[in-house]
């Protein structure tokens, strides 16, 4: 039972949609107006692949299946070729992002025994070191070099944790939330979904004060955003990308539609720093 709920967190959307894949679209700005253009498949793979994060101007990394295992996977956006970064043949890798200041890779490690650890991987010799000891990390999100925001799995919900590296000191801000987790943009803000109430809601935690605000509900129960540049909000809705302007909005509007033919259900998405591409992840 004790493995099965391990999986249930971060396993279960592997599961439910096992042949997901993630595609990489251009975005120009005109006058401040964002619009998505052209883009294509980058994993192109059977299986799962998910959770893209960019870790760097040239390259993307994410959550691969080859070979029966989740590795983490490279891609470069140039050439198009992809190289891994990991080969666990005992277990597998999500949630792949660059350490800051480093070269290096953290991920959330989901071993075949249940074991579940925050872990690091040396970007050339693959080798793997564990973050954060007798934690159960499902979704991190680094908010400095000695600071990580993560979402941890105790008993049966997920809770909010801020975790400091130098003193191991953890820090619970609350129970029941998300696996989205963002640095907004032009702040020193981290945004991050409520599951506290019926009514979801996307909330901003200030990681040094503790303090924590309301955004906005999400709509229907979706959890996955980014933010752009601008400081404008993009939450995944089916096959449609929602905005919200926290400082001109009451409501969601539609950023962008896809053909159903082209992306059924939306989750994932990330847009990099310069605000010149967006990844999202569909079935």
């Amino acid at each position: 039972m004790k493995k099965l709920i391990l999986l249930l967190f971060v396993s279960s959307f592997a599961i439910a949609q096992s042949n997901t894949e993630v595609y990489l679209y251009k975005l120009t700005n005109t006058n401040g107006t964002y619009k998505v253009t052209t883009g294509k498949n980058i994993s192109n793979n059977d299986g799962y692949d998910s959770q893209p994060h960019f870790y760097s101007k040239k390259s993307i990394v994410f959550s691969s299946t080859r070979n029966g295992q989740t590795d983490i996977a490279k891609y470069n956006i140039k050439s198009g070729k992809i190289k891994f970064l990991s080969n666990t043949p005992n277990g597998g890798e999500y949630s792949p992002q660059r350490i800051p200041k480093s070269k290096h890779v953290s991920a959330v490690r989901l071993d075949k025994d249940g074991l579940q650890r925050f872990y690091k991987y040396d970007e050339k010799t693959k080798e793997s070191k564990e973050l954060i000891a007798n934690l159960k990390v499902a979704y991190p999100m680094w908010y400095k070099k000695n600071t990580a925001i993560v979402v941890t799995i105790v008993d049966k919900d997920l809770d909010l944790i801020i975790h400091k590296f130098k003193s191991k000191k953890n820090t619970t801000i609350q129970k029941k939330v998300g696996r989205s987790l963002h640095k907004i943009p032009n702040t020193e803000l981290v945004s991050y979904i409520s599951k506290a109430k019926e009514n979801w809601e996307v909330r901003s935690l200030h990681p040094k004060t503790k303090e924590t605000k309301l955004i906005i509900n999400t709509v229907g129960k979706k959890e996955d955003i980014c933010w752009l540049p601008n400081g404008v909000l993009l939450l995944a809705n089916g096959n449609e990308l929602l905005k919200f302007n926290p400082k001109t909005d009451t409501t969601w509007s539609v950023f962008h539609k896809f053909s159903e033919s082209k992306h059924k259900n939306i989750s994932r998405i990330i847009v990099n720093k310069t605000g010149t591409l967006l990844a999202l992840v569909s079935e």
